[in-house]
Order: C-alpha cells, then sequence, then structure tokens
C-alpha cells in the first residue's frame, strides 16, 4: 500500500524544506510510505507538502522496485494519477488505484486501510505527531526508528507503557 501524509513543521525547520499542501491547507512536509499488508514500512520518502502525491509516488516505486524487486502489486488511492501507474508498469509493479464507493458517509476503504494504520501508528510517536526535524533525512530516520520500536513491541507482546498503576486499572467492588 502507498499514500502521503501531510504534517506540519517546528519552526526550526527551513522554509526551503517546506511546502503548502493545497488540499489540506497544511504547510509543512509530506511522509509518503510503502507497507506491506500487514502495515509494516517497507519504504519511506519524506519531501515538502507542496510536492503532488504522484510525483512521490513515482520516487517511492523506485525506491520500492530498486530494495524489494519481489514487490509485484500495489494499491493506491485515488490521488494518484496515470502517471504513477505507468511509472510502475515500468518497474514491473502492477498499481492498482482502490476507488471510494458511491456510499455518503465515512467508510474504511478496502486493502487501503492498512496504510491509514500505520500511519496511526507513527502519530502515537510524539516526536511524530509533528516534523520537528531540521533534515528530511533526519524525519526519515525517526519514522525508521518508531516503526522498529513498534515492530519489537509487537514480537515481544509488550504493550504501550502507561502512567496509571495497577491499582487504578482494577476496577473496584461498590
Amino acid at each position: 500500500m502507498v499514500d502521503a501524509q501531510s504534517v506540519k513543521t517546528s519552526s526550526n525547520v527551513a522554509e526551503t524544506g517546506q511546502g503548502i499542501d493545497a488540499a489540506k491547507k497544511i504547510k509543512g512536509r509530506k511522509r509518503h510510505l510503502a507497507t506491506d499488508t500487514l502495515g509494516l514500512l517497507l519504504a519511506v520518502i519524506v519531501t515538502a507538502a507542496s510536492v503532488h502525491d504522484s510525483a512521490g509516488g513515482k520516487q517511492l516505486l523506485d525506491q520500492v522496485a530498486a530494495s524489494l524487486p519481489d514487490v509485484a502489486k500495489v494499491w493506491v488511492d485515488g490521488g494518484y494519477q496515470t502517471s504513477v501507474i505507468n511509472h510502475g508498469a515500468r518497474q514491473g509493479i502492477d498499481v492498482e488505484v482502490v476507488k471510494r464507493s458511491s456510499n455518503t458517509g465515512f467508510q474504511p476503504l478496502p486493502k487501503r486501510w492498512v496504510v491509514e494504520r500505520t500511519f496511526g501508528w507513527l502519530m502515537q510517536h510524539r516526536r511524530l505527531a509533528r516534523d520537528y526535524e531540521a533534515l528530511p533525512q533526519r524525519s526519515r530516520a525517526m519514522i525508521h526508528w518508531a516503526m522498529a520500536n513498534k515492530m519489537s513491541r509487537e514480537l515481544t507482546g509488550e504493550s504501550t507503557p502507561t502512567w496509571r498503576t495497577e491499582k487504578d486499572i482494577t476496577p473496584t467492588a461498590v
């Protein structure tokens, strides 16, 4: 799955490293992610928010094709244009656009909710709620670090640390 997320930046990020995502009206950076079907990170690119999803998608497909030659299919949302589909075909990757249903209201898109869940996992890391890093490479490293933390917690069965004590969690008899 491939998708992009725009995030605001802090004041220590240079103006040249930022952009404005006109669709979401966010001044900052955009994270382009590729995940597997479990939502685990395969590739990431950090660009200015003004970079269109299609341009970032092409760079991401190049990175995926170079580092993971076994990837044969990628699902994207409707924001990615035909140029991404054609670029994927040149890389040997079948790019399929997952269409929205005609029903009104919020509905999770099949297959696509996985990458949205990954963005949710990343936003649980306070350092990634806003982009504080001066360089995009550092932002990319922070995303890798957060995903390594997520995967190691999953493997060890460790839950997220909590500030509540065991006494607070146990219900009292009335």
